[in-house]
Protein backbone atom coordinates (compact mmCIF):
# COMPACT_ATOMS: atom_id res chain seq x y z
CA UNK A 1 0.00 0.00 0.00
CA UNK A 2 1.16 3.52 -0.85
CA UNK A 3 1.06 6.01 2.06
CA UNK A 4 2.09 9.61 2.62
CA UNK A 5 4.29 10.59 5.57
CA UNK A 6 5.81 13.87 6.76
CA UNK A 7 9.51 14.21 6.06
CA UNK A 8 10.22 14.04 9.80
CA UNK A 9 8.90 10.46 9.88
CA UNK A 10 11.15 9.21 7.06
CA UNK A 11 13.58 6.54 8.28
CA UNK A 12 16.19 4.15 6.98
CA UNK A 13 14.48 0.99 5.73
CA UNK A 14 11.47 2.75 4.19
CA UNK A 15 10.79 2.42 0.47
CA UNK A 16 10.21 5.70 -1.36
CA UNK A 17 7.41 5.36 -3.92
CA UNK A 18 7.33 9.07 -4.84
CA UNK A 19 9.48 11.93 -3.56
CA UNK A 20 6.47 14.19 -4.19
CA UNK A 21 8.75 16.98 -5.38
CA UNK A 22 7.72 17.70 -8.95
CA UNK A 23 7.22 21.30 -7.84
CA UNK A 24 11.01 21.43 -8.33
CA UNK A 25 11.38 22.17 -12.07
CA UNK A 26 13.97 20.19 -14.03
CA UNK A 27 14.12 17.68 -11.20
CA UNK A 28 15.18 14.41 -12.81
CA UNK A 29 16.41 12.66 -9.68
CA UNK A 30 15.46 9.04 -9.03
CA UNK A 31 12.20 9.05 -7.10
CA UNK A 32 11.91 5.40 -5.99
CA UNK A 33 13.93 3.06 -3.84
CA UNK A 34 14.86 1.95 -0.33
CA UNK A 35 16.29 4.54 2.07
CA UNK A 36 19.61 3.07 3.17
CA UNK A 37 21.36 5.98 4.93
CA UNK A 38 20.51 9.01 7.05
CA UNK A 39 22.54 11.05 4.57
CA UNK A 40 19.92 10.31 1.90
CA UNK A 41 17.18 11.56 4.22
CA UNK A 42 19.15 14.76 4.84
CA UNK A 43 19.45 15.34 1.08
CA UNK A 44 15.71 14.88 0.60
CA UNK A 45 14.96 17.26 3.48
CA UNK A 46 17.38 19.82 2.00
CA UNK A 47 15.27 19.93 -1.19
CA UNK A 48 12.42 21.44 0.79
CA UNK A 49 10.27 18.28 0.57
CA UNK A 50 7.63 18.28 3.31
CA UNK A 51 5.89 14.94 2.59
CA UNK A 52 6.88 11.81 0.67
CA UNK A 53 4.99 8.70 -0.40
CA UNK A 54 6.23 5.30 0.78
CA UNK A 55 5.33 1.74 -0.25
CA UNK A 56 4.80 -0.18 2.98
CA UNK A 57 4.73 -3.49 1.10
CA UNK A 58 8.40 -2.95 0.21
CA UNK A 59 9.68 -1.25 3.34
CA UNK A 60 8.94 -0.01 6.83
CA UNK A 61 5.66 1.70 7.75
CA UNK A 62 5.14 4.69 10.05
CA UNK A 63 2.55 5.54 12.68
CA UNK A 64 2.36 8.98 11.03
CA UNK A 65 1.42 7.54 7.63
CA UNK A 66 -1.79 8.26 5.75
CA UNK A 67 -3.07 6.09 2.87
CA UNK A 68 -2.55 7.77 -0.50
CA UNK A 69 -6.19 7.32 -1.46
CA UNK A 70 -7.26 9.31 1.60
CA UNK A 71 -4.91 12.13 0.61
CA UNK A 72 -6.37 12.07 -2.89
CA UNK A 73 -9.93 12.16 -1.55
CA UNK A 74 -9.08 15.17 0.60
CA UNK A 75 -7.50 16.93 -2.37
CA UNK A 76 -10.57 16.10 -4.47
CA UNK A 77 -12.85 17.76 -1.89
CA UNK A 78 -10.56 20.78 -1.70
CA UNK A 79 -10.61 21.00 -5.50
CA UNK A 80 -14.39 21.19 -5.57
CA UNK A 81 -14.43 23.77 -2.77
CA UNK A 82 -11.97 25.89 -4.73
CA UNK A 83 -14.24 25.65 -7.76
CA UNK A 84 -17.14 27.16 -5.85
CA UNK A 85 -15.63 30.65 -5.92
CA UNK A 86 -17.29 33.47 -7.86
CA UNK A 87 -17.64 33.10 -11.66
CA UNK A 88 -15.01 34.34 -14.07
CA UNK A 89 -15.43 36.74 -16.97
CA UNK A 90 -17.94 36.10 -19.74
CA UNK A 91 -16.62 35.04 -23.12
CA UNK A 92 -17.01 37.63 -25.89
CA UNK A 93 -17.09 35.25 -28.87
CA UNK A 94 -17.56 31.51 -29.39
CA UNK A 95 -14.56 29.21 -29.32
CA UNK A 96 -15.22 28.35 -32.98
CA UNK A 97 -14.98 32.02 -33.94
CA UNK A 98 -11.77 32.52 -31.97
CA UNK A 99 -9.96 29.32 -32.94
CA UNK A 100 -8.61 30.58 -36.28
CA UNK A 101 -7.10 33.72 -34.74
CA UNK A 102 -5.82 31.77 -31.76
CA UNK A 103 -3.99 29.33 -34.04
CA UNK A 104 -2.28 32.23 -35.81
CA UNK A 105 -1.25 33.85 -32.52
CA UNK A 106 -0.05 30.54 -31.04
CA UNK A 107 2.06 29.70 -34.11
CA UNK A 108 3.42 33.23 -34.27
CA UNK A 109 4.33 33.09 -30.59
CA UNK A 110 6.34 29.89 -30.90
CA UNK A 111 8.20 31.20 -33.94
CA UNK A 112 8.93 34.57 -32.36
CA UNK A 113 10.20 33.17 -29.05
CA UNK A 114 12.30 30.57 -30.88
CA UNK A 115 13.87 33.13 -33.21
CA UNK A 116 14.52 35.50 -30.32
CA UNK A 117 16.32 32.85 -28.26
CA UNK A 118 18.42 31.81 -31.26
CA UNK A 119 19.32 35.44 -31.94
CA UNK A 120 20.35 36.16 -28.35
CA UNK A 121 22.34 32.92 -28.23
CA UNK A 122 24.62 34.14 -31.01
CA UNK A 123 25.04 37.57 -29.46
CA UNK A 124 22.13 39.50 -30.95
CA UNK A 125 20.05 42.02 -29.04
CA UNK A 126 16.44 41.41 -28.02
CA UNK A 127 14.01 43.18 -30.32
CA UNK A 128 11.30 43.83 -27.76
CA UNK A 129 8.75 45.57 -30.02
CA UNK A 130 7.29 42.37 -31.58
CA UNK A 131 7.20 40.74 -28.12
CA UNK A 132 5.06 43.60 -26.81
CA UNK A 133 2.75 43.27 -29.83
CA UNK A 134 2.51 39.50 -29.33
CA UNK A 135 1.64 39.95 -25.64
CA UNK A 136 -1.22 42.24 -26.64
CA UNK A 137 -2.51 39.70 -29.18
CA UNK A 138 -2.36 36.88 -26.63
CA UNK A 139 -4.18 39.01 -24.10
CA UNK A 140 -6.87 39.98 -26.62
CA UNK A 141 -7.45 36.36 -27.64
CA UNK A 142 -7.84 35.27 -24.01
CA UNK A 143 -10.20 38.20 -23.44
CA UNK A 144 -12.40 37.14 -26.38
CA UNK A 145 -12.45 33.43 -25.50
CA UNK A 146 -9.71 31.76 -23.44
CA UNK A 147 -10.85 28.25 -24.45
CA UNK A 148 -9.28 28.53 -27.91
CA UNK A 149 -5.70 29.15 -26.77
CA UNK A 150 -6.21 26.73 -23.86
CA UNK A 151 -7.09 23.98 -26.36
CA UNK A 152 -3.96 24.68 -28.37
CA UNK A 153 -1.89 24.62 -25.18
CA UNK A 154 -2.87 20.99 -24.61
CA UNK A 155 -1.67 19.96 -28.09
CA UNK A 156 2.03 19.72 -27.54
CA UNK A 157 5.05 17.64 -28.43
CA UNK A 158 7.58 16.56 -25.81
CA UNK A 159 10.49 17.39 -28.13
CA UNK A 160 9.39 21.03 -28.41
CA UNK A 161 8.85 21.60 -24.70
CA UNK A 162 10.97 24.72 -24.22
CA UNK A 163 9.09 26.83 -26.79
CA UNK A 164 5.64 25.44 -26.02
CA UNK A 165 6.14 25.91 -22.29
CA UNK A 166 6.99 29.59 -22.72
CA UNK A 167 3.93 30.19 -24.89
CA UNK A 168 1.62 28.13 -22.66
CA UNK A 169 2.88 29.95 -19.58
CA UNK A 170 2.07 33.30 -21.17
CA UNK A 171 -1.45 32.06 -21.99
CA UNK A 172 -1.97 30.82 -18.43
CA UNK A 173 -0.66 34.09 -16.98
CA UNK A 174 -2.94 36.06 -19.30
CA UNK A 175 -5.89 33.94 -18.19
CA UNK A 176 -4.91 34.19 -14.51
CA UNK A 177 -4.23 37.93 -14.68
CA UNK A 178 -7.53 38.60 -16.43
CA UNK A 179 -9.34 36.61 -13.78
CA UNK A 180 -7.63 38.55 -11.01
CA UNK A 181 -8.38 41.85 -12.81
CA UNK A 182 -4.78 43.04 -12.89
CA UNK A 183 -4.30 46.58 -14.24
CA UNK A 184 -3.70 46.53 -18.01
CA UNK A 185 -0.02 47.49 -17.79
CA UNK A 186 0.73 44.98 -15.03
CA UNK A 187 -1.02 42.23 -16.98
CA UNK A 188 0.92 43.10 -20.12
CA UNK A 189 4.24 43.05 -18.28
CA UNK A 190 3.57 39.68 -16.65
CA UNK A 191 2.65 38.16 -20.03
CA UNK A 192 5.94 39.43 -21.48
CA UNK A 193 7.74 38.04 -18.42
CA UNK A 194 6.11 34.64 -18.95
CA UNK A 195 7.07 34.63 -22.64
CA UNK A 196 10.71 35.40 -21.78
CA UNK A 197 11.02 33.65 -18.41
CA UNK A 198 13.35 30.97 -19.79
CA UNK A 199 15.49 33.26 -21.95
CA UNK A 200 18.37 32.53 -19.56
CA UNK A 201 18.49 28.93 -20.79
CA UNK A 202 20.44 30.14 -23.80
CA UNK A 203 23.40 30.15 -21.39
CA UNK A 204 22.75 26.59 -20.18
CA UNK A 205 24.98 24.03 -21.96
CA UNK A 206 22.97 21.93 -24.42
CA UNK A 207 24.20 18.66 -22.93
CA UNK A 208 22.56 19.67 -19.64
CA UNK A 209 19.52 21.45 -21.07
CA UNK A 210 18.54 18.49 -23.25
CA UNK A 211 19.86 15.64 -21.14
CA UNK A 212 17.27 12.81 -21.19
CA UNK A 213 18.55 11.12 -18.05
CA UNK A 214 18.93 12.30 -14.46
CA UNK A 215 20.92 15.44 -13.78
CA UNK A 216 23.78 15.13 -11.33
CA UNK A 217 23.72 17.55 -8.36
CA UNK A 218 26.37 19.63 -10.14
CA UNK A 219 24.38 19.69 -13.39
CA UNK A 220 21.23 20.63 -11.49
CA UNK A 221 23.02 23.66 -10.03
CA UNK A 222 24.02 24.71 -13.55
CA UNK A 223 20.41 24.30 -14.71
CA UNK A 224 19.09 26.37 -11.80
CA UNK A 225 21.29 29.29 -12.84
CA UNK A 226 19.00 30.00 -15.80
CA UNK A 227 16.57 31.98 -13.62
CA UNK A 228 19.33 34.40 -12.62
CA UNK A 229 20.49 34.57 -16.24
CA UNK A 230 16.94 35.43 -17.37
CA UNK A 231 16.79 38.25 -14.81
CA UNK A 232 20.16 39.67 -15.88
CA UNK A 233 19.43 39.49 -19.60
CA UNK A 234 16.08 41.24 -19.20
CA UNK A 235 17.56 43.90 -16.89
CA UNK A 236 20.02 44.83 -19.63
CA UNK A 237 17.32 45.05 -22.31
CA UNK A 238 15.81 48.43 -23.14
CA UNK A 239 12.01 48.55 -23.08
CA UNK A 240 11.59 45.84 -20.43
CA UNK A 241 9.51 46.82 -17.39
CA UNK A 242 10.30 45.98 -13.77
CA UNK A 243 7.30 43.65 -13.43
CA UNK A 244 8.49 41.68 -16.47
CA UNK A 245 11.90 41.20 -14.83
CA UNK A 246 10.23 40.26 -11.53
CA UNK A 247 7.97 37.68 -13.20
CA UNK A 248 10.87 36.00 -14.99
CA UNK A 249 13.26 36.19 -12.03
CA UNK A 250 10.87 34.74 -9.43
CA UNK A 251 9.16 31.91 -11.30
CA UNK A 252 11.16 29.30 -9.37
CA UNK A 253 10.94 30.92 -5.92
CA UNK A 254 8.90 29.04 -3.29
CA UNK A 255 7.10 30.23 -0.15
CA UNK A 256 9.26 28.20 2.24
CA UNK A 257 12.49 29.56 0.77
CA UNK A 258 13.41 26.29 -0.97
CA UNK A 259 13.27 27.89 -4.42
CA UNK A 260 15.86 29.78 -6.46
CA UNK A 261 17.73 31.88 -7.45
CA UNK A 262 17.46 33.98 -4.26
CA UNK A 263 15.67 31.62 -1.86
CA UNK A 264 12.98 34.23 -1.19
CA UNK A 265 10.28 33.43 1.38
CA UNK A 266 6.60 34.30 1.73
CA UNK A 267 5.85 37.96 1.12
CA UNK A 268 9.42 38.51 -0.09
CA UNK A 269 8.13 37.02 -3.34
CA UNK A 270 5.98 39.46 -5.32
CA UNK A 271 2.39 38.53 -6.10
CA UNK A 272 3.47 38.20 -9.75
CA UNK A 273 6.21 35.78 -8.76
CA UNK A 274 3.75 33.75 -6.70
CA UNK A 275 1.29 33.71 -9.60
CA UNK A 276 3.84 32.62 -12.20
CA UNK A 277 5.19 29.94 -9.84
CA UNK A 278 1.74 28.32 -9.83
CA UNK A 279 1.27 28.49 -13.59
CA UNK A 280 4.82 27.30 -14.24
CA UNK A 281 4.47 24.25 -11.99
CA UNK A 282 1.04 23.40 -13.39
CA UNK A 283 2.17 23.54 -17.00
CA UNK A 284 5.34 21.58 -16.25
CA UNK A 285 3.72 18.71 -14.35
CA UNK A 286 0.92 18.27 -16.91
CA UNK A 287 3.31 18.08 -19.87
CA UNK A 288 4.86 14.91 -21.23
CA UNK A 289 8.65 15.11 -21.12
CA UNK A 290 11.40 12.71 -22.13
CA UNK A 291 11.83 11.81 -18.45
CA UNK A 292 8.34 12.60 -17.15
CA UNK A 293 4.84 11.35 -17.98
CA UNK A 294 2.54 14.32 -17.59
CA UNK A 295 -0.29 14.30 -15.06
CA UNK A 296 -3.86 14.83 -16.21
CA UNK A 297 -5.12 18.43 -15.75
CA UNK A 298 -7.24 17.44 -12.74
CA UNK A 299 -4.36 15.52 -11.15
CA UNK A 300 -2.20 18.59 -11.70
CA UNK A 301 -4.68 20.83 -9.89
CA UNK A 302 -4.84 18.45 -6.94
CA UNK A 303 -1.05 18.48 -6.70
CA UNK A 304 -1.09 22.29 -6.61
CA UNK A 305 -3.43 22.04 -3.63
CA UNK A 306 -1.21 19.47 -1.94
CA UNK A 307 1.85 21.70 -2.33
CA UNK A 308 -0.01 24.83 -1.16
CA UNK A 309 1.27 26.54 1.95
CA UNK A 310 4.74 25.02 1.90
CA UNK A 311 5.68 25.92 -1.66
CA UNK A 312 2.81 27.67 -3.43
CA UNK A 313 0.48 30.46 -2.28
CA UNK A 314 -2.73 28.67 -1.11
CA UNK A 315 -5.07 31.61 -1.81
CA UNK A 316 -3.69 32.09 -5.32
CA UNK A 317 -3.82 28.34 -6.02
CA UNK A 318 -7.56 28.34 -5.29
CA UNK A 319 -8.03 31.36 -7.54
CA UNK A 320 -6.06 29.64 -10.30
CA UNK A 321 -8.30 26.56 -10.03
CA UNK A 322 -11.38 28.75 -10.37
CA UNK A 323 -9.70 30.41 -13.34
CA UNK A 324 -9.00 27.23 -15.32
CA UNK A 325 -12.03 25.27 -14.07
CA UNK A 326 -12.64 22.09 -12.09
CA UNK A 327 -12.20 20.22 -15.36
CA UNK A 328 -9.61 22.21 -17.34
CA UNK A 329 -9.44 22.09 -21.13
CA UNK A 330 -8.07 18.70 -22.19
CA UNK A 331 -9.48 16.77 -19.23
CA UNK A 332 -10.91 13.35 -20.03
CA UNK A 333 -14.10 12.81 -18.01
CA UNK A 334 -16.44 9.90 -17.39
CA UNK A 335 -20.15 10.73 -17.75
CA UNK A 336 -23.09 9.09 -15.99
CA UNK A 337 -24.04 7.50 -19.32
CA UNK A 338 -20.72 5.65 -19.37
CA UNK A 339 -19.39 7.76 -22.21
CA UNK A 340 -15.98 9.38 -22.11
CA UNK A 341 -15.54 12.96 -23.24
CA UNK A 342 -12.73 15.48 -23.59
CA UNK A 343 -13.44 18.91 -22.12
CA UNK A 344 -13.18 21.45 -24.95
CA UNK A 345 -14.87 24.47 -23.33
CA UNK A 346 -15.24 25.48 -19.70
CA UNK A 347 -18.42 26.92 -18.22
CA UNK A 348 -17.87 29.98 -16.01
CA UNK A 349 -21.43 29.87 -14.68
CA UNK A 350 -21.19 26.26 -13.46
CA UNK A 351 -17.86 24.48 -13.63
CA UNK A 352 -19.53 21.10 -13.32
CA UNK A 353 -21.12 21.57 -16.75
CA UNK A 354 -18.46 22.17 -19.43
CA UNK A 355 -18.71 21.36 -23.13
CA UNK A 356 -17.24 17.95 -23.93
CA UNK A 357 -16.49 15.97 -27.07
CA UNK A 358 -17.58 12.35 -26.48
CA UNK A 359 -15.92 9.51 -28.37
CA UNK A 360 -15.91 6.29 -26.31
CA UNK A 361 -18.35 4.05 -24.44
CA UNK A 362 -17.03 2.36 -21.30
CA UNK A 363 -20.13 0.16 -21.19
CA UNK A 364 -19.39 -1.40 -24.57
CA UNK A 365 -15.63 -0.79 -24.40
CA UNK A 366 -15.49 0.65 -27.87
CA UNK A 367 -15.25 3.98 -29.73
CA UNK A 368 -18.51 5.74 -30.61
CA UNK A 369 -19.41 8.48 -33.07
CA UNK A 370 -17.67 11.68 -31.99
CA UNK A 371 -20.20 14.24 -30.80
CA UNK A 372 -20.13 17.66 -29.13
CA UNK A 373 -22.11 17.73 -25.89
CA UNK A 374 -22.93 20.90 -23.94
CA UNK A 375 -23.68 19.67 -20.43
CA UNK A 376 -25.22 23.03 -19.47
CA UNK A 377 -28.10 22.78 -21.94
CA UNK A 378 -31.45 21.85 -20.33
CA UNK A 379 -31.99 19.03 -22.82
CA UNK A 380 -28.70 17.38 -21.81
CA UNK A 381 -29.26 14.98 -18.91
CA UNK A 382 -25.71 13.59 -18.71
CA UNK A 383 -23.39 14.72 -15.93
CA UNK A 384 -19.71 14.24 -15.06
CA UNK A 385 -18.91 11.47 -12.60
CA UNK A 386 -15.17 12.10 -12.38
CA UNK A 387 -12.06 12.80 -14.42
CA UNK A 388 -10.12 9.76 -15.67
CA UNK A 389 -6.65 9.02 -16.96
CA UNK A 390 -6.49 8.82 -20.80
CA UNK A 391 -3.80 6.14 -20.54
CA UNK A 392 -6.30 3.81 -18.89
CA UNK A 393 -8.29 3.81 -22.13
CA UNK A 394 -5.42 4.46 -24.57
CA UNK A 395 -7.05 7.69 -25.73
CA UNK A 396 -5.01 10.58 -27.16
CA UNK A 397 -7.06 13.59 -26.02
CA UNK A 398 -5.17 15.88 -28.40
CA UNK A 399 -7.03 14.37 -31.35
CA UNK A 400 -10.33 15.65 -30.00
CA UNK A 401 -9.42 19.17 -28.93
CA UNK A 402 -9.56 20.98 -32.27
Amino acid sequence: MIKRIPIGALKVGMYIADLNNDWIPHNTQRKRGVIRTDETIDKIRAMGVSHVYIDVSKGLDSQDSEPAHEVDQRNEKALHRAGELSPGADKRVSVAEEMGLAMQVHTQAQGLVGNLMNSVKIGGAIDIAPIHQLADELQNSVFRNANALSCLGRIREKDNYLLEHSVNLSVLMSLFGNYRKLPADALHQTIVGALLHDIGKILTPDDILHKPGRLSPEEFEVMKAHARHSRDILRSTEGIGELTIMTAAEHHERLDGSGYPEGLKGEEISVYGRMVAITDVYDAITADRVYHQGLTPTQGLKKLLEWSGDHLDPVLVKEFIRCVGLYPIGSLVLLESGKLGVVIETNDADQRLPVVRVMYSTKFRMPITVDRLDLAKPATQDRIVRSVDPDDYKIDVRKFLV
